[in-house]
């Protein structure tokens, strides 16, 4: 077991599909931290994928132009986040709720759309959908290892590390970045300074609806080349964990992503070892469990030390005073 432990570590292919592996979830996580910094739970991130990938193959089998189809993914996508927003801010609903409700009605809204404009039962097969391009990266593919890790991957792959960016100055540079931080931290002070809250909060759900668009028609045109039932595969929920491990940041957004990459790559290697089926597709969502389980009670404990420390160095400070009187 160690020695194919080894051998998959050390294999090329393995990196690339754990690069492959990490964009989907990137992009969602990145769109839930920045919902949570507005103050606002996205949970309906898995019926933005859902609708983004479906919308992608339909327009782009149609158009027969791929950036139709994505556009129109992302389009989809956004729709379902501002949905969201106006029932969770115009309606007073609750914002987890409408999400769960949103997401039920993409799972069977989907097959069901699908099913009626093609006749196809859970899987786009009659769909000449369109696949988004794969890159290849001059002098990179010739390097041993490296080239195959890097060079060939999806377009959308990249997209994800330029989000990253994007997101991080967006939040830490930009000056839209104080007003979600001061519109998720204190509502009444942001209100004072003349924010205006509920259009922070659409703003921030439009640019999740952005992110899981591209997840989503990631999944459907380039992650595999067809739309088929519950394609997302519980991604949306595990974004919403990551994005606590994540700690509100755009950065710690892909070392909490890379923990399901990570387990979903070594997945699709374990197939080869006889291990049920059922047991291989849990493992990627177990272990990121349980990874966020550990990382997050690393984090308490580690925050319950610091406020220990300040608490003893706060009740010294009157004995220390009572003394020199």
């Amino acid at each position: 077991m160690i020695k194919f432990i080894i051998s998959v570590f050390s294999s090329s292919n393995y990196w690339f599909i754990v690069l492959r592996s990490t964009a989907p979830i990137l992009l969602v996580t990145l769109g839930a931290v920045i919902t949570e910094q507005a103050g606002i739970k996205n949970m309906a991130l898995e019926g933005s994928m859902l609708w983004a990938a479906l919308t992608g193959v339909i327009v782009s089998a149609a158009t027969g132009n791929v950036w139709a189809g994505f556009i129109a993914g992302i389009a989809a996508a956004v729709v379902i986040a501002l949905i969201l927003g106006l029932f969770a801010l115009k309606l007073d609903a609750n914002a987890v709720l409408c999400g769960v409700a949103l997401n039920l009605f993409s799972t069977g809204g989907t097959v069901f759309v699908l099913f009626s404009l093609t006749g196809d039962k859970g899987i786009s097969s009659s769909l000449a959908s369109k696949t988004l391009p794969f890159i290849k990266i001059p002098f990179v593919e010739n390097i041993p290892w490296v080239g195959k890790i890097f060079s060939g991957q999806n377009i959308i792959v990249w997209i994800s590390v330029l989000a990253v960016v994007v997101i991080h100055i967006m939040l830490n540079k930009a000056r839209v970045g104080v007003r979600i931080r001061a519109v998720g931290e204190n509502l009444e002070a942001a209100k004072s300074a003349g924010i205006s809250p509920n259009r922070i909060k659409f703003l921030t759900l439009a640019v999740s609806g952005v992110l899981a668009g591209m997840a989503g028609c990631f999944l459907s045109m380039g992650y595999t080349s067809n739309f088929t039932s519950g394609i997302s595969a519980g991604r949306g929920y595990v974004a919403n964990a990551a994005q606590v491990v994540a700690g509100g940041t755009a950065v710690g957004a892909i070392f909490a992503s890379l923990i399901f990459g990570l387990t979903d790559a070594m997945a699709t290697y374990l197939q080869n070892i006889g291990l049920p089926p059922e047991l291989i597709q849990a493992l990627p969502y177990v272990v990121t469990i349980l990874g966020f389980v550990v990382i997050t009670l690393i984090r308490d404990r580690k925050e319950l030390i610091r406020k220990k420390k300040l608490f003893e160095k706060d009740r010294a400070k009157p004995l220390a005073s009572g003394l020199g009187a």
